[in-house]
């Protein structure tokens, strides 16, 4: 595995996973406070296992060695992209 591919797993496993089931947790735990969930937060879950599959698909790309160099590193830096943006809406 290239170098790329492992920083970009580390930062999917890392901090994309948890962040992502820690979300789906803290909606769910909304629904169960009010017993019924919202339009909103029914869309936010399918987005929520959407984003969780699309980022299994790139680990399994990863696994198998179907991730090029440039793709690799377009990945990682949306991804660093996307980290930072939503920090800064925090």
């Amino acid at each position: 595995m290239k170098k790329c591919d492992l920083k970009l797993k580390e930062l999917i496993e890392r901090t994309v996973m948890p962040d992502i089931e820690d979300r789906l947790d803290e909606i769910f735990a909304d629904i169960a406070k009010s017993k019924k969930a919202t339009d909103e937060q029914n869309e936010e879950i399918k987005e929520m296992h959407e984003m969780r599959d699309e980022f299994n698909e790139i680990l399994k790309d990863i696994e198998n060695r179907e991730l090029d160099k440039e793709e690799c590193a377009e990945l990682y830096e949306e991804i660093i992209d996307m980290i930072n943006d939503s920090e800064e809406e925090d």
